[in-house]
């Protein structure tokens, strides 16, 4: 097998690497995974397939490819199994509902982008919503994988920022203070925070609110695999940014977890995304269908867009 045709461009700097002219052929082929993980590090972890006659894959093909990029979980986070699609850990995100005319995807309101200076983070707004998938799990993703199913006439973009360039941006005061801090991040409190804006998005019930304790997790990760710093920890889930260890009192945990209330500390980070988001550190990704997206949840941000 030849791949002489699939086009490989550098998106951003070095960040994100774009496979056009990939064939159905090419995902099942392990030498050519062998070069699309070498090529999803090399560039900071973003992947983007755009085939030439790909099409469609089926659920199986693209659960097959996901395991290029590491093991495949099989687990779905709680309250999510009505958008789960076959027996498959294959969640849908979109507006798309069932025969029955009720949602079958994960569906949120987002600020609609109307011009590329809406992909830096504004504080003001809070908008765009950046964040790293799946810190407020005991073993969160190293990664996820899209696959283009339906594409909008317009909107519904995903935006990409590079944390390896944003953690060398740092200044070295900011580098040594941030590798002291760690982020709280609770899966109540993210569902409640979506929740107060997107009413028909769950929430945990006490029980699933139990089994999904807080976790913590590193402000200024070093990728197990390139031993690269990368900025971490930015997750609609974090309600806390502490010094490594500090114990948060429970009164605290409920106003976070039920009512979505965020700390102030938060604020730490929220002050620096405007730097990380910037242009020369970003990517904003239009779909067409068919396309098949991967990021490292280690070493880049992201966000959707309405």
């Amino acid at each position: 097998m030849t791949w002489n045709a699939v086009d490989i461009s550098i998106l951003n700097n070095n960040f994100g690497v774009l496979l056009s002219n990939v064939e159905r052929q090419h995902l099942r082929n392990a030498e050519f995974r062998s070069l699309a993980h070498e090529l999803w590090l090399k560039h900071n972890g973003l992947l983007i397939v755009r085939g030439a006659d790909l099409e469609l894959l089926t659920p199986n093909e693209l659960f097959e490819w996901s395991s290029t990029f590491g093991n495949v979980e099989n687990e779905i986070d709680s309250g999510r199994d009505f958008c789960k699609v076959e027996n498959l850990p294959i969640i849908r995100i979109g507006n798309t509902l069932d025969d029955n005319n009720d949602s079958n995807a994960i569906f949120s309101e987002e600020f609609i982008l109307t011009n590329k200076c809406e992909v830096q983070y504004n504080i003001q707004t809070r908008n765009p919503v950046w964040h790293t998938d799946g810190t407020f799990r005991k073993y969160p993703p190293i990664g996820s994988v899209f696959h283009c199913r339906q594409s909008p006439n317009s909107g519904g973009d995903t935006l990409f920022s590079d944390m390896h360039a944003g953690f060398d941006s740092l200044s070295e005061w900011n580098k040594k203070y941030l590798s002291t801090m760690e982020a709280v991040c609770s899966l109540a409190h993210h569902d409640k925070k979506i929740n107060l804006t997107s009413p028909s998005y769950p929430v945990l019930t006490s029980r699933q609110r139990a089994d999904n304790p807080p976790m913590r997790v590193p402000i200024i990760l070093k990728h197990p695999v390139t031993g690269r710093n990368a900025i971490y920890g930015i997750n609609s889930s974090t309600c806390a940014v502490v010094p490594m260890g500090q114990v948060i009192p429970q009164k605290k945990m409920d106003l976070f977890e039920l009512e979505g209330i965020e700390d102030e500390s938060v604020e730490i980070i929220r002050k620096l995304l405007p730097s990380l988001t910037a242009p020369q550190l970003t990517i904003c990704w239009i779909w067409k269908k068919g396309d098949i997206v991967t990021w490292d949840n280690r070493s880049t941000l992201h966000a959707g867009t309405g």
